[in-house]
């Protein structure tokens, strides 16, 4: 058993929605309940999502969908088109594909090629290179070449498809893409999908800071519980907590300095215990009683 996460990405800022729980089938057949795939969730999941309790009224249109290859299934395609949003997907190497011309002229069963040889048969398309800007300070711009072409999808539709690498290594790994947003320039949905690695970094941060791993349950719902906690713990933390600066993003920084808060905020209340009449004795009492004090329910002063 685990929970898929899907998140929204606004103005470059990763917030998590609640988590897809999914059940193994051993887990399906002793609580007797039905098995669906991942892919099954997945399609479940955006047909039954409402952006408005989200984000409010809104265009459709101008809703992305970004995904990698793991979830390169038609059905999960014919769904985002199903809302009428757009998707920008990674494509397996086996992932069938056509031309415009090609789809034209040939039956629809027959005529498909695999992504990968599909791009090897039209070698004659140029390669275009594309600079995108660095996404951190310590890097410099990067530069991909891409070869775009409008095809189409097999059981989901006409798209572009877009196969890209880094200029500079052309024998690294090539990534194939497409998107039902005809419109869209080739760099414009390389920017979008680089995106995607910053949800990479939310990861990250989560099982470094804020113990996303830390679990060790007994009940699938306390492993949603566990996982809702640590993504408010998230949120709250982008939420510029009082007392910390604009300027400080990352999180342990913010985890810093609301634990110096918390310090001062007891060696504050110590003071004023002190600054009583016989404080010295008030204080003494009060440490006494800390220590006393279960481990787990101890409270400042």
């Amino acid at each position: 058993m685990y929970a898929l996460s899907d998140f929204q990405v606004i103005n470059d800022v990763v917030i998590p929605l609640p988590p897809i729980p999914f059940y193994t089938k051993a887990y399906c057949r002793k609580q007797k309940i039905e098995y669906k795939t991942e892919h099954e969730h997945v399609v479940e999941y955006i047909e039954t999502l409402d952006l408005n309790d989200y984000i409010g009224s809104h265009k459709p249109e101008e809703v992305i969908v970004l995904a990698d290859s793991g979830y390169d299934n038609k059905k999960i395609a014919n769904a985002i088109e199903g809302k009428n949003w757009k998707f920008i997907i990674a494509l397996k190497k086996k992932r069938c594909v056509k031309s415009k011309k090609q789809y034209a002229i040939s039956p629809k069963s027959k005529g498909w090629s695999q992504v990968e040889q599909f791009f090897k048969n039209h070698r004659r398309v140029k390669w275009v290179t594309v600079v995108l800007a660095k996404n951190s300070s310590n890097k410099k711009r990067t530069e991909y070449r891409i070869r775009q072409i409008i095809g189409f999808l097999r059981d989901v539709g006409i798209a572009q498809l877009i196969c890209s690498e880094f200029k500079k290594r052309p024998k690294g790994r090539r990534k194939y893409l497409a998107s039902n947003d005809l419109k869209a320039l080739p760099r414009q949905i390389l920017i979008a999908y680089r995106i995607r690695w910053e949800i990479e970094i939310f990861h990250k941060m989560i099982k470094m800071f804020l113990g996303f791993e830390d679990i060790a349950p007994k009940s699938f719902k306390s492993v949603i519980s566990h996982v809702h906690w640590v993504y408010c713990a998230y949120i709250l933390l982008n939420l510029k907590p009082p007392g910390i600066s604009e300027n400080i993003n990352s999180i342990a920084e913010k985890q810093k300095m609301i634990e110096q808060a918390i310090r001062k905020k007891e060696i504050s209340s110590y003071m004023q215990v002190l600054s009583r009449i016989n404080g010295g004795e008030h204080l003494k009492n009060v440490l006494q009683k800390v220590l006393e004090c279960p481990v787990g329910l101890q409270t400042t002063i």
